[in-house]
């Protein structure tokens, strides 16, 4: 493989913006799962400051009636957005919302943990940008690489908006699923620009014949997840409101109390499940020991066992921190795997056809 130094760079920042943005999905499920997604009220600042503090005797005078003015204000311009995009009762959801209106207590646990989200989060924006910089050097070769990698960064600044929202509505639950779904939209987009780069120089990663109806199986796989990850946020929000219902009592109860929209969860799990190692049966007969679909169908087999196992911890174990925070990096990495080997099931022939036509 005769990778230029320019494009070597550019498999090297790609690569570590991918880990980081796993990271950065890992503090905020650690931020969703303790509880801390309100610890800085005020955003992109903590507290009027980009050290936030760590007593309240250092906190801003007056800082509760502030930010519950500037979260009004703000939710009322988002509102106002919602009514011109026809969305008039989410608005009016917003506007009646009490919780909105009642303050946050400082909580200095609570503060720093939201607080490493963000710094995680502005560390990958800057790694984001660093694949932009380093994807000019396809603009002859490859264009879409790089014009892939400057859609990324629009999203990146979109994200980090509806990430304010997120904290002004008050984890509204259709936001923080948003947020959620265009977090994994801008992972696929770093696997799909590393996947180009990789695949001009070494087509021996893609299939040699025909693919159509495994990477179609493939792609609904990838699909079905996120309609997993979107079900999730949806049980997510049902046991917050049971938990606060039963006054936090009764843990181990909680799920059971969600009903329809946990069983329809479970449900697609297990269609999930049934229809990955399907494809894994497949793909390991089709496919040599060496290759890469091999192997990332492996991965994803072993990564879909795993999440079963935190999803019945999670049902049957009272819900522990942990295995919530591991349900939701396994699932960025099942449908990271998932995606990266639907992209290998290309036909080679296929592919340098469109390298031809460049």
């Amino acid at each position: 493989m005769m990778f230029s130094p320019g494009e070597r760079k550019f498999l090297a920042v790609n690569r570590i913006t991918i880990l980081s943005l796993f990271a950065l999905i890992l503090a905020g499920g650690i931020v969703r799962t303790s509880g801390s997604g309100m610890g800085c009220p005020d955003w992109p600042k903590c507290f009027e400051s980009y050290v936030p503090p760590v007593s309240a005797s250092q906190l801003p005078e007056g800082y509760k009636e502030k930010y519950v003015e500037k979260r009004v204000a703000k939710n009322e311009r988002f509102a106002k957005t919602l009514d011109v995009l026809g969305y008039g009762e989410m608005a009016a959801k917003i506007r009646s919302d009490k919780s909105i209106r009642e303050p946050e207590d400082f909580n200095a646990a609570k503060t720093w943990t939201e607080y490493i989200n963000r710094l995680v989060g502005a560390v990958t924006g800057v790694f984001l940008l660093g694949c932009v910089i380093r994807s000019r050097v396809y603009l002859r070769t490859r264009k879409r690489i790089f014009f892939a990698s400057l859609f990324n960064i629009v999203l990146v600044i979109f994200q980090a908006w509806l990430g304010s929202i997120v904290v002004s509505t008050n984890l509204l639950a259709w936001v923080v699923t948003v947020h959620m779904l265009l977090a994994l939209g801008i992972v696929a987009i770093s696997i799909y620009t590393l996947f180009e780069a990789q695949v001009l120089r070494n087509q021996a990663l893609l299939s040699g014949g025909q693919m159509s109806r495994l990477q179609l199986i493939a792609l609904l796989l990838c699909l079905l997840t996120l309609v997993q990850v979107t079900l999730g946020t949806g049980v997510r929000e049902q046991v917050d409101f049971v938990a606060d219902a039963m006054a936090r009592l009764n843990r181990a109860s909680w799920v059971q109390q969600v009903g329809a929209t946990f069983n329809l969860h479970r449900d697609s799990a297990l269609i999930l499940t049934a229809g990955q190692f399907t494809l894994f049966y497949i793909v390991r007969k089709k496919f040599a020991a060496t290759a890469f679909q091999y192997r990332y169908v492996t991965y994803s087999g072993m990564l879909i066992v795993l999440q079963v196992v935190t999803g019945v911890v999670l049902a049957y174990l009272a819900l522990p921190p942990v295995a919530q925070a591991a349900h939701l990096v396994l699932a960025t990495l099942l449908f990271s795997a998932q995606f990266y080997l639907m992209l290998l099931l290309r036909s080679r022939s296929a592919v340098i056809s469109a390298v031809q036509t460049k």
